[in-house]
């Protein structure tokens, strides 16, 4: 697959359609597998592979990527890319977005709503330590443009889901006018990871009913 021609830097560009996918209960239940969220990450941020250059970066052997793969594609998280070589088989990433809305269902849904979660933190814990370990290494305008920062403010729900949605939009309005993932960039851009975590403070609101005391 060939790769766009290179922007030059500090370009402005017109926003456009980011692509998402919203996976069905049983789609999500396949994206909960740690190594699949892994692999799907690594085909949106840099593109193009192969089952072989997976299971390198991973460190897993070829069939167990292909396995992984397989899933995937199966429910529309991935395709197969063209690409020059006949000889193996590449993938890409379908969507830019996997959007998960919060459940508000009970029983296997909502059990189904926190296994997938635990996976986004379990590979987003990961991701904050490695870059915590690379920190000092990295150039000064970049430590500048980091932060881990931990606000609380006092809120009712509804001013709460607010702020999370605007704070959500303000992100995705910077990614519609960023070049793609995965395709070529201007040499002083990088992907930069934005995580947002937002919830009750642990411990301030009473259980549901049944659960016992708070």
């Amino acid at each position: 697959m060939e790769n766009p021609r290179p922007q030059p830097a500090h370009s402005v560009t017109a926003p456009r359609t980011l692509s998402r996918v919203v996976p069905d209960p049983t789609a999500l239940k396949a994206l909960t597998h740690p190594v699949r969220l892994r692999m799907l990450g690594m085909l949106r941020i840099d593109g193009p592979a192969t089952a072989t250059q997976l299971a390198a970066r991973l460190g897993l052997n070829s069939g167990a990527t292909s396995y992984h793969l397989r899933q995937l594609a199966q429910y529309g998280f991935i395709e197969e890319s063209p690409h020059a070589s006949r000889r193996d088989r590449w993938w890409r990433a379908s969507h830019e977005l996997t959007s998960v809305p919060a459940s508000e269902a009970e029983g296997e849904a909502l059990d189904l709503d926190l296994a997938f979660n635990q996976a986004i933190l379990s590979l987003q814990v990961g991701q904050m330590q490695q870059a915590l370990e690379e920190y000092a290494e990295l150039p000064a305008e970049w430590r500048k443009a980091s932060t881990a920062s931990d606000i609380i403010i006092p809120m009712t729900a509804e001013q709460a889901e607010a702020l999370t949605r605007r704070l959500t939009d303000l992100i995705l309005e910077a990614m519609r006018v960023a070049p793609p993932l995965g395709e070529l960039a201007p040499p002083d851009m990088v992907p930069f990871s934005i995580m947002l975590h937002a919830f009750p403070y642990p411990g301030r609101l009473p259980h549901r009913e049944g659960d016992g005391e708070p």
